[in-house]
C-alpha cells in the first residue's frame, strides 16, 4: 500500500484511507497488527447511496415501501441500516444521497425520488404536512426524559378514545400510579408502546417493540399495533423475534449487505415467503446469497426417555420473598442436553435461575452442589474498564487458543469487538461478549437468562448453534431462559414451564420434552401455534381462525402432527 493512499482528517485527527486511491490489494488488512482495517467491495450496482455517514462509513441503498393499512416489517442484522432508516422516514435523519460533506436540500431529495412512492412523502414530511411517531429502541432512557407516573405520561400525549382499551391489552392497568422511573424493562417497553399507538398520526414507526416482552405480551403488543393497520394507518416495524414479526406483518423488506460497511433493502415480499426467503437465505429475484446455509427446524416427537447420564438433580424447591413465593418441582438436568425455561414475567425464572447458579438460597429443597455452573444473569452490567480484548486476556481460559477461535471468537463475531472499551458496548455487542464468556468458561452447567435480549435474528441463530457445540463438546448441559418462541423451539431438548400469578407466586414443572411443555404453557395463553409446510418453523394461529379452533379442540396447542 502506498503511502499517499492515507491522510489524516482535520477534524478528528486520525488515519483516512483514501477511497479514491486505494486498489483493494488487502495488504494493509493483513499488515495491520491490531485487524483495524477491513476492506469491503460493494456490488458494482450499488451506485447512489441513500444515506452515507461519512468516508470509510456506512452506506445505506434503498428504503422500504410504506402502504396504507398495512404493517411492513424490516427483517436483517443489527449494524445493516433498520434503526437509520426509520431515522430518515420521522424526519429525525435528512438522507443526504451519499453526499456527507455538505447538507442536501429538501428539493433534491425530493428529486431523487421522482416518480415513486416516496416523492409524495418526502415533500409532505418536508412541509410538515404529515405527523409521524417512532417507538425508539432504547426505551430503558425513557426515564432519563419522562418524569412522573404512567398515568401522567398517558393522559397527556393520549390523543385517541380507546385509551382505557389499549390500557387493558398492555396490562397496564396495575402499574398507572407508578413512577416511571421505578418501572422493569417490559413494564416501559409497554408505556412506550402504548404512548405511540395513543397519539394520532399518519405514520407509525416501532424499533424492536417487542424486547423485555414476554410471549403473551408480545402477542397483545401485536394486537395493539395492528390495530393502526385496521383503522387506515401505516406502519412500520424493526423485530428480531420471528413469530411476533410474523404476526404483527403483512409485509416484508429483507436487508442484506455487511454489518457496519453498507445495507441493501430488498423488494417487498408478503410476510410468510418473506420470512421463509431469510431463513433460506437466498433473494431469488435479487440473485443474491446472503447465507451459506438456509436455518434448519426440526420437528421432534415427544420422547420417551433421555438415554444420557444424569449430571445433577434438585428435590422440590420453596422460595419466599415479601409478597412472592417459587415452588419448583425436582427434576434432572442430564449430560449433552439444552433445557428451555419460560413462562410469564414476574414469575419466579430469575429467582430460579439464581438458585441453582448459587446466588441465591432456597428455602426448602436441596441441589447437588457437586456440579459446577457457569451463569449469565439477565440484566447486563460490567465495571470492567478496559477493551474487550483485555477482558477476555483477564477472564476467558484458553484465551488465545486455536479452540478458544473455533468455539467463542468467531461464533459471536468478537474480532470486530476487540479493540473497543467494554463500557462503550451497545445491548448487543455487551449482550455477545457476555454469553461468550460464560461459555467461555470451565463448567458442566451454562445458565442463561434472556440471552437473546438485543441480538438479530441471524446472532441468535448464532448463539444456539455455539451453545449446542460446547455442551456436546464438554459433555455438560446447559439451561436457558428465554421468551423467543423460535429461537427456544431451535436450540431445545426438553423444557420447563412456569406458571402462576406474576408478582404475587409461581409455580414450575420438571424438564418434558418440549411439544409437551408448550402445549402446557399455551393452553394457559390461549395461543396456538402451527408449523409453516416449507420451512417448519413455528407461526402464530391467529386467535378464532379454523386451525386455532381445530387445535384448541384437540389440545394441540403447538402445532397438529402433519
Amino acid at each position: 500500500m502506498e503511502e499517499d493512499t492515507i491522510t489524516i482528517d482535520a477534524k478528528t485527527k486520525k488515519p483516512l484511507i483514501s477511497e479514491e486511491l486505494c486498489s483493494g490489494c488487502g495488504i494493509c488488512t493483513n499488515r495491520c497488527p491490531f485487524q483495524a482495517v477491513n476492506i469491503i467491495n460493494l456490488p458494482e450496482a450499488l451506485d447512489e447511496p441513500i444515506h452515507r455517514y461519512g468516508q470509510n462509513m456506512f452506506e445505506l441503498f434503498g428504503l422500504p415501501s410504506i402502504r396504507e393499512e398495512s404493517v411492513v416489517g424490516m427483517l436483517g442484522p443489527n449494524g445493516i441500516g433498520k434503526s437509520t432508516i426509520i431515522r430518515i422516514l420521522s424526519g429525525e435523519l435528512k438522507p443526504n444521497l451519499g453526499n456527507y460533506e455538505e447538507e442536501v436540500n429538501w428539493e433534491s431529495i425530493i428529486n431523487y425520488f421522482k416518480g415513486s412512492q416516496l416523492q409524495n412523502y418526502f415533500k409532505k414530511l418536508a412541509d410538515e404536512e404529515i405527523n409521524v411517531v417512532h417507538k425508539p429502541q432504547m426505551v430503558d432512557l425513557l426515564p432519563k426524559f419522562v418524569k412522573g407516573t404512567v398515568k401522567d405520561l398517558l393522559e397527556g400525549i393520549s390523543e385517541r378514545e380507546d385509551a382505557c382499551e389499549v390500557e387493558d391489552t398492555l396490562e397496564l392497568t396495575n402499574i398507572l400510579n407508578r413512577n416511571i422511573k421505578n418501572l422493569s424493562g417490559g413494564e416501559l417497553q409497554r408505556v412506550a408502546i402504548a404512548a405511540a399507538v395513543l397519539r394520532e398520526a399518519d405514520f407509525y414507526y416501532f424499533d424492536e417493540p417487542t424486547s423485555w416482552l414476554d410471549v403473551r405480551q408480545r402477542l397483545n403488543a401485536v394486537k395493539v399495533i395492528r390495530n393502526l393497520a385496521e383503522k387506515g394507518k401505516s406502519v412500520l416495524v424493526i423485530e428480531h423475534d420471528l413469530a411476533a414479526l410474523d404476526a404483527i406483518s403483512d409485509y416484508v423488506h429483507i436487508l442484506y449487505g455487511e454489518p457496519g460497511g453498507y445495507g441493501v433493502v430488498s423488494q417487498l415480499r408478503g410476510v410468510r415467503v418473506g420470512i421463509n426467503t431469510y431463513i433460506n437465505g437466498f433473494l431469488r429475484e435479487e440473485n443474491v446469497r446472503f447465507r451459506k446455509q438456509p436455518i434448519i427446524f426440526e420437528v421432534r416427537p415427544p420422547s420417551v426417555g433421555l438415554d444420557t447420564e444424569v449430571l445433577t438433580e434438585y428435590s422440590d424447591l420453596g422460595k419466599k420473598f415479601k409478597g412472592f413465593s417459587l415452588a419448583v418441582e425436582s427434576g434432572e438436568v442430564h449430560h449433552d442436553e439444552i433445557i428451555t425455561a419460560f413462562g410469564p414475567n414476574g414469575i419466579g425464572k430469575t429467582t430460579y435461575a439464581k438458585i441453582l447458579a448459587g446466588v441465591t438460597k432456597p428455602d426448602s429443597g436441596k441441589i447437588n452442589n457437586k456440579v459446577k455452573v457457569a451463569y449469565k444473569p439477565q440484566y447486563l452490567t460490567s465495571d470492567f474498564s478496559g477493551t474487550v480484548q483485555e477482558m477476555l486476556i483477564t477472564q476467558a481460559p484458553n484465551f488465545g487458543s486455536t479452540l478458544f477461535k473455533t468455539e467463542i471468537i468467531r461464533p459471536f463475531s468478537l474480532e470486530e469487538l476487540m479493540d473497543k472499551e467494554v463500557p462503550d458496548l451497545s445491548g448487543g455487542e455487551l449482550q455477545r461478549l457476555s454469553v461468550a464468556l460464560t461459555l467461555s468458561q470451565d463448567a458442566d452447567i451454562y445458565l442463561f437468562d434472556e440471552p437473546t435480549a438485543f441480538l438479530d435474528v441471524e446472532q441468535r441463530l448464532k448463539t444456539a448453534k455455539a451453545v449446542k457445540r460446547v455442551v456436546e463438546g464438554r459433555n455438560s448441559a446447559s439451561i436457558i431462559v428465554d421468551h423467543d418462541i423460535v429461537f427456544i423451539d431451535y436450540i431445545s431438548d426438553r423444557a420447563m414451564v412456569f406458571y402462576g400469578e406474576s408478582g404475587v407466586e409461581g409455580h414450575a414443572t420438571s424438564p418434558m420434552d418440549l411439544r409437551s411443555a408448550m402445549n402446557r404453557f399455551l393452553s394457559d395463553e390461549g395461543i396456538t401455534f402451527r408449523r409453516d409446510k416449507e420451512t417448519k418453523r413455528p407461526r402464530v394461529n391467529k386467535q378464532g381462525s379454523y386451525l386455532d379452533r381445530e387445535q384448541k379442540e384437540k389440545g394441540e396447542y403447538y402445532y397438529l402432527d402433519s
